[in-house]
């Protein structure tokens, strides 16, 4: 099948964003997941003084995974789907979070930032140029500012692979058929599968420039399907590394 991209992509999910949290609450440990990876971005004081972005934010679950881990930093969210948008705004936010209707791809010219840490959650599969993304992400990050990428990223094993499919097959494409959704969620299934592989994206990073990648797995049924990227934006200011 052929995957979708930008606008198409982006219109897929206005079209499932009435459905989105619904169907993804199915998922043991979506959302505490989310949360592991915010708080493996290690950030010091509560986020105090600090200015968060949550890169791909959808409906705010992981934005706010972001406000549980740092709930005294200020948080701009931003996403290319304005009906993911419009259920994030719908919903309950502290003054220190804002919403901005930008592609990961706009961001870096819209005047915003910098910023001390990047959280981008299933972004970097559904984005055409995942190499200009990341150089983008460089751009927008303070000197020794924390990157962390939540994202489906498969171990390498036939046998992670096998039980993608069988998930996707199982439940989650017959799911999103349900709410008329199907070519958003066999996206999903098949965009998992082409992408990179966690050594591989790890590499990525590295090469993007960024210093200390690692893939972090997390725990349960998508251990070796989904992990946590921790990464830098070069070296630590000396501030920082006296953290």
């Amino acid at each position: 099948m052929t995957l979708l991209h930008d606008r198409d992509l982006a219109h897929a999910f206005d079209h499932a964003s009435g459905t989105y949290d619904r169907l993804t609450g199915l998922n043991p440990g979506y959302r505490t997941d989310l949360l592991r990876s915010a708080r493996r971005l290690r950030l010091p004081g509560d986020g105090a003084g600090l200015h968060l972005l949550d890169l791909g934010c959808g409906t705010g679950a992981s934005t706010r995974a972001l406000l549980r881990a740092a709930p005294r930093a200020r948080i701009t969210a931003v996403d290319a789907s304005a009906g993911m948008l419009r259920r994030a705004l719908a919903k309950p936010w502290p003054d220190g979070v804002r919403f901005l209707h930008l592609s990961a791809e706009e961001l870096p010219t819209a005047g915003e930032g910098p910023f001390d840490a990047v959280f981008a959650a299933y972004l970097f599969r559904n984005v055409s140029d995942p190499d200009g993304v990341l150089a983008g992400v460089r751009s927008l990050l303070r000197p020794g500012g924390r990157l962390a990428v939540h994202e489906y990223s498969l171990g390498g094993s036939p046998a992670h692979r096998a039980l993608w499919t069988a998930v996707c097959q199982g439940v989650i494409i017959p799911a999103g058929t349900l709410t008329g959704d199907r070519a958003l969620y066999r996206h999903l299934w098949r965009s998992v599968l082409d992408f990179d592989t966690a050594p591989v994206f790890t590499g990525r990073l590295t090469r993007a420039g960024f210093t200390r990648a690692r893939a972090l797995p997390l725990a349960g049924w998508q251990t070796g399907i989904t992990h946590t990227f921790v990464a830098r934006n070069g070296v630590a200011e000396p501030a920082e590394a006296a953290r």
